[in-house]
């Protein structure tokens, strides 16, 4: 946990911060002690079809053990009437947003790898590409007027992969690679739309992420998951959720964060500018490393990537 504070006067929201890289991006907001709105569609009293143990209330009280005040909102993001009440109550309580992290997707169990679109399901690729875009369009056409409240808002779209990497790559099938390459292409859109008042947007991506679905994948722990790089080397070079969390703590506590205006970025990348660590204390830079070692074919070794 850290001890800076940096952010102890800042309002964020972050969506789909049940698991994953959302609720890493919530808790070291909290840990800079920002209030952090959670929302996602797993709750104590309901699962989403996503299926999973994790809820958005364990994330809010991760947030406030942290150190900031988490405050969980179950929200379905694809529901216009439930993100409008959602932001209606930040007005009410706080009157501003100041960081909006747009995470929501959902869609892993949705995506079948090397499927061409004719043998994919449709039903599944269409529910994909609803999930990881129609959700973002959603909040930011609610979210974005308390965004631009104060001229110093920063909206992150998370997505998996850099715009230079995702350009030149086909990624799993056509409704993933539309759901990663749609974040980086909205961060462009927001930056022409949000520059006039003071506000920042980023892409940001982590690299290969331990959330709790790939540690349960490779059937590790957070405290044992090296045990994994038997079954695939190249797992040597992943990172926990909190990395890219700090990474978007330091883009939103960095008062010239305007000169990241409509880019794309990355949890190592970040590391390397900010000098932030993951919690073992390394900063591994994982999209180097898959372009330079892992999709060159050469042997996993992470000597110089963390």
């Amino acid at each position: 946990m850290t001890t800076d504070k940096s952010l102890a006067d800042r309002v964020a929201l972050v969506t789909g911060a049940t698991r994953g890289a959302g609720r890493g991006i919530a808790v070291e907001l909290g840990a800079a002690g920002a209030t952090v709105y959670v929302t996602g569609r797993s709750t104590t009293a309901k699962r989403s079809e996503y299926n999973r143990p994790e809820t958005i209330e364990e994330t809010a009280e991760l947030v406030t053990a942290a150190g900031g005040t988490g405050i969980a909102v179950p929200t379905d993001h694809l529901v216009p009437e439930q993100v409008e009440a959602l932001v209606a109550r930040i007005d009410a309580e706080h009157g501003r947003i100041d960081v909006l992290v747009n995470d929501i997707f959902g869609g892993d169990f949705l995506a079948a790898w090397d499927t061409p679109v004719w043998k994919h399901s449709l039903d599944d690729g269409l529910r994909l590409l609803r999930l990881a875009i129609d959700t973002h369009l959603v909040t930011a056409h609610h979210a974005f007027p308390l965004l631009i409240r104060n001229p110093v808002g920063l909206v992150v779209e998370v997505t998996d992969g850099t715009a230079e990497y995702n350009a030149d790559h086909y990624r799993l099938n056509v409704y993933y690679d539309l759901a990663k390459l749609a974040p980086i292409r909205l961060t462009h859109s927001w930056a022409h739309e949000l520059r006039e008042h003071g506000a920042t947007a980023v892409a940001i991506t982590p690299g290969w992420l331990r959330s709790e679905l790939m540690l349960d994948t490779f059937g590790v722990t957070e405290a044992n998951w090296r045990d994994a790089c038997a079954k695939e080397p190249h797992f040597a070079i992943s990172e926990s959720p909190r990395f890219v969390g700090r990474a978007v703590a330091a883009v939103a506590a960095d008062p010239q964060r305007e000169r990241w205006q409509g880019a794309s970025l990355s949890s190592g990348g970040l590391a390397r500018e900010y000098g932030f660590t993951d919690l073992d204390g390394s900063a591994p830079d994982a999209w180097r490393y898959v372009v330079e070692v892992q999709d060159a074919g050469k042997p996993a070794d992470t000597t110089g990537y963390r």
